[in-house]
């Protein structure tokens, strides 16, 4: 009887403790799906500022509660497409793209807010399609600032030649617009204009070694990036040019910064990508609760076919005279890495 008793007594108490733990694991899951679900699609992490911008994202996401899917299209447009089909079915609540084409996106962004989903154009402009947000850096203004620094330093009346990102990236034409205005307000001659396509900056490098007669008649050369600009000046190192010719690009790369504090690139422009990646999540979060994006930052920016909330931040020109300010004392390079070649220099 003893026996019997004490079998049905652990009978009840294994019932009890599987019970127990199906509600509790039933609990982690309902937590898990309550969780905001955010889907990232990268157009490639060639650029060497994408992978900061993927990690600052994520982390904000995180610490508002959100989970981040990110996906690396690597440079391929169909493969986005999938991406962004994938997240579809998958449910998110919102969907990040840097876009690998600007014009070619518009019926897989439809298709998704035709499901409810909220899509975010980070850094580049998806046109003709009805999203929610377009977060990115004035880039008119990188493309005057690059002009600028090139006329401040002597260029007026002088020639350029441009070494462009992909056309397919909306953000060239805006840069290229406003560099092209600046030198054709001070008569200086473009020889030539060439774009990498997907950003692949050999592309660059080759055209260099190709066009050497044009690049040593140059008296400045526009370079698109910074990532760009790693690969030219070399060539120009090559013919005994680097630092014989004026060299501007964008992103302030830690190489680009190394250049500029030993003479071979005369700026390049920082984007506070901390600031942008931040900003981002906590309006994908926002958009997520159907809640408005606020803020003295929010205008509205005309896409091609609608209105569409637009954040737009503000770059910074960056030179040996304010690079320790600008770069160094924010973090964004340690100052020995930045003087890494020239030690000697470094304040």
């Amino acid at each position: 009887m003893r026996r019997k008793l004490a079998f049905i007594l652990c009978l009840v108490l294994l019932l009890t403790a599987c019970k127990g733990g199906e509600q509790k694991k039933g609990a982690v899951q309902t937590q898990e799906e309550e969780k905001i679900q955010i889907g990232m699609s990268f157009d490639s992490f060639v650029i060497e500022r994408w992978q900061r911008d993927r990690d600052v994202f994520v982390s904000t996401a995180k610490e508002l509660g959100a989970e981040v899917n990110v996906q690396n299209a690597n440079g391929d447009l169909a493969e986005q497409k999938k991406q962004i089909d994938y997240f579809i079915e998958k449910g998110m609540d919102v969907i990040v793209i840097i876009c690998v084409d600007s014009e070619r996106l518009a019926a897989s962004v439809n298709r998704a807010k035709e499901k409810g989903i909220k899509v975010i154009a980070y850094d580049r402009l998806i046109v003709d399609c009805d999203i929610d947000l377009y977060i990115s850096f004035d880039n008119t203004k990188v493309g005057g600032m690059m002009a600028d620094a090139l006329i401040d330093n002597g260029l007026a009346e002088g020639s350029v030649l441009m070494l462009g990102g992909a056309l397919t990236d909306n953000n060239v034409s805006l840069v290229e617009g406003k560099f092209r205005r600046t030198m054709q307000e001070n008569n200086v001659a473009i020889l030539d204009s060439f774009h990498a396509d997907g950003w692949l900056a050999e592309l660059a490098a080759e055209y260099a070694y190709e066009h050497m007669d044009v690049v040593a008649k140059a008296d400045a050369i526009m370079c698109g990036n910074d990532d760009i600009a790693s690969r030219v000046v070399p060539v120009l190192a090559e013919k005994q040019l680097a630092g014989r010719k004026l060299v501007v690009g964008q992103d302030a790369d830690l190489e680009a910064c190394q250049r500029i504090v030993e003479g071979t690139q005369l700026m390049t422009v920082y984007k506070p990508v901390e600031r942008l990646a931040q900003r981002a999540a906590e309006c994908a979060v926002a958009l997520a609760q159907d809640e408005e994006i606020a803020g003295d930052d929010v205008t509205m920016l005309d896409n091609g076919s609608y209105l569409v909330p637009y954040v737009g931040l503000e770059p910074i020109s960056v030179t040996k005279e304010n690079i320790n300010d600008v770069i160094i004392n924010s973090g964004f390079h340690l100052k020995e890495d930045v003087y890494l070649n020239v030690p000697d220099e470094m304040p």
